[in-house]
């Protein structure tokens, strides 16, 4: 079992900047793909952005490219994203996961979820 769990989310006005952290624990962090989603009240669970076990390969949704940033310490086996110019569509409850076989945009190839960080942008 992999333990996740994610910080870092709160209140924040449009065009200001969040960064959030995602920490595992449990079995070895090792090789595993980690991954960002959003869920917006009423909306389904969305890809926001992953990355591969070395940082070699980063996928981004379009909505987010040139303003959010994934990136990974597996040394403190913590996930990044550093949030910025955010927009009030921005808002929901951010998740980490983890994937052990690789790094996909499709949500069903996680293996593992943290509960969920808020984040609001307001207008």
């Amino acid at each position: 079992q992999v333990q996740l769990v994610e910080s870092g989310g709160g209140l924040v006005q449009a065009g200001g900047s969040l960064r959030l952290s995602c920490a595992a624990s449990g079995r070895t962090f090792s090789g595993y793909g980690m991954g960002w989603f959003r869920q917006a009240p009423g909306k389904e669970r969305e890809f926001v952005t992953a990355i591969s076990w070395s940082g070699g390969v980063r996928y981004y949704a379009d909505s987010v490219k040139g303003r959010f940033t994934i990136s990974r310490d597996n040394a403190k086996n913590t996930v990044y994203l550093q949030m910025n110019s955010l927009k009030p569509e921005d808002t929901a409850v951010y998740y980490c996961a983890a994937d052990s076989l690789g790094v996909h945009v499709g949500r069903d190839k996680y293996d593992y979820w943290g509960q969920g960080t808020q984040v609001t942008v307001s207008s």
